[in-house]
């Protein structure tokens, strides 16, 4: 697809002004930006980012594979109020709604799921309608929180059944990181 206006008015500059190439399901770098022309080409392009950066790979000497499309994440708005010291989360007790968003690339969103003990157990959150097939889908749970200290963590699975990793899988680059995200939060009394 390519985009030239943005609401109604002229894509602005930071978003690809004059026009923008949007490869709907792939990484964000494919969707390239302040295009003045398309070169049609019969074979596989070979410049430097598709050959030596945009890679997923173990070393430098491993030619790797692409990176194309998007693989399964969810993530979390986190819940309370920021403590500057420590990072984490503070939030009152009671029942606090847990919210997100969750993609899959090409594939639909099966499961989004909530752990509030760092992934040692797991509940279904409930899934938001699909407002498109190329937009991410909402999520909510809600979480009934007790004073202590908890690692929230949200995670989806597609419909093929690939499942966010609650550890990255290494690779030379750090590309398509979808590990699952950690929120440190302390419920502490009124």
């Amino acid at each position: 697809m390519l985009a030239w206006a943005m609401n109604g008015e002229d894509i602005p500059p930071p978003h690809g002004y004059p026009l923008r190439l949007i490869v709907p399901d792939w990484y964000g770098m494919t969707s390239v930006k302040w295009l003045d022309r398309i070169t049609a080409v019969a074979e596989p392009f070979l410049g430097y980012q598709m050959m030596g950066t945009y890679r997923i790979s173990t070393g430098p000497d491993d030619p790797g594979d692409p990176v194309e499309l998007q693989w399964v994440r969810a993530l979390m708005r986190p819940p309370g109020i920021p403590d500057f010291t420590t990072r984490a989360r503070l939030v009152r007790p009671g029942a606090v709604t847990l919210a997100g968003r969750a993609w899959a690339g090409r594939r639909d969103i099966a499961r989004v799921e909530v752990s509030a003990d760092g992934g040692e157990s797991w509940a279904d959150a409930k899934l938001g309608a699909r407002v498109s097939k190329y937009a991410w889908i909402s999520w909510s749970f809600v979480w009934h929180a007790a004073p202590g200290r908890y690692g929230l963590v949200c995670r989806a699975t597609d419909d093929a059944g690939d499942v966010q990793p609650l550890t990255q899988a290494w690779n030379n680059q750090g590309m398509a990181n979808n590990m699952a995200q950690l929120i440190d939060v302390l419920v502490e009394p009124e």
